[in-house]
């Protein structure tokens, strides 16, 4: 919605490719993005940076013809950026689970077995680690995440996709599977919001995407970034230096994060009860939304009332 001021502040061409590599803050309450971290700049190719940025003008372009338009989210969560766009309207977060129903549609068959696995294991003990459908490691960092999760000595549930590695099959390293036993538990697709909702998860190690990041939130849940592409790196911003509910990794000298960091964020995150205090209270402001007289429930109500008003005028 800003990509017009960017332009004109000379943060980006009219291509969408930044000038400089500069922090953007476009209103005090909201986290500081990189110029080289705007949904659009996050790939290597410079015609890909181009096409996406294309989607976003035309995208901006089509909203101005609307006469609402909603999103999936709640001024408890990003007060500032509804503030800079009135227009904006939130009627989240839209989940299955807020209906008690089932989650539909996916690009791979779940393994709904973990849940059982889950059953088994302590409060609020397990690390769960899913990274969606797009994002892809290469070899060495893969076998690093799963030295990492070997090292934290908790049990862990890891998704690992097809296709999540560069190479043809994800390789495990030598003795892997044996060495964890049953403390780690690997699917190739997980019912994720059971997963996130069972009292055994005691935090989400995830890309960030939206969907994930509300899914988080929505079962108080403390977060480990692994910011891949997209909306992601400003996702994590407002996890990190905003919400203050999770911690992100850093990467060495190769661009790799280390078993050793994935190990020390672990025991940082868990060994620090303020990071689930607040991921508590921001659940408890943002599932209050959903409920009768709370802003999404309004908005929702208020876009209903419309389109019976409009069908009743014709």
């Amino acid at each position: 919605m800003s990509f017009q001021k960017l332009i004109d502040d000379g943060i980006i061409n009219n291509n969408g490719i930044p000038i400089n590599d500069q922090m953007i803050q476009l209103s005090e309450n909201m986290p500081p993005l990189k110029s080289t971290n705007l949904p659009w700049t996050c790939f290597e190719d410079l015609g890909t940076v181009k096409a996406f940025f294309q989607v976003v003008v035309e995208a901006v372009e089509a909203a101005s013809l609307t006469e609402w338009f909603l999103c999936n989210s709640t001024t408890e969560l990003e007060p500032a950026a509804f503030s800079l766009y009135p227009q904006l309207l939130p009627i989240g977060p839209l989940l299955a689970s807020n209906r008690h129903a089932d989650q539909t549609g996916h690009f791979w068959q779940e393994d709904s077995t973990c849940l059982a696995w889950l059953d088994q294991q302590p409060s609020c003990s397990v690390i769960y680690v899913a990274f969606g459908s797009f994002t892809i490691f290469n070899q060495t960092q893969f076998e690093e995440l799963a030295l990492g999760q070997e090292l934290s000595n908790r049990p862990f549930l890891w998704v690992v996709r097809p296709g999540m590695t560069k190479e043809t099959t994800a390789s495990f390293p030598d003795g892997y599977v044996e060495r964890v036993g049953s403390r780690g538990r690997i699917v190739s697709w997980a019912p994720q919001q059971k997963v996130l909702a069972h009292p055994s998860v005691a935090c989400f190690v995830s890309h960030f995407c939206w969907n994930s990041t509300l899914e988080g939130v929505t079962n108080g849940l403390p977060f480990l970034c692994w910011p891949y592409f997209a909306d992601q790196f400003h996702n994590e911003s407002y996890i990190r230096d905003i919400w203050k509910t999770g911690l992100g990794f850093n990467k060495d000298e190769a661009g790799i994060i280390t078993r050793g960091e994935i190990k020390s964020k672990v025991e940082q995150l868990l060994g620090d009860n303020s990071f689930k205090a607040k991921a508590m209270d921001i659940k408890e402001k943002v599932t209050s939304s959903i409920k009768e007289g709370g802003c999404s429930h309004k908005n929702l109500g208020n876009f209903i009332e419309w389109i019976h008003n409009d069908t009743d005028a014709l």
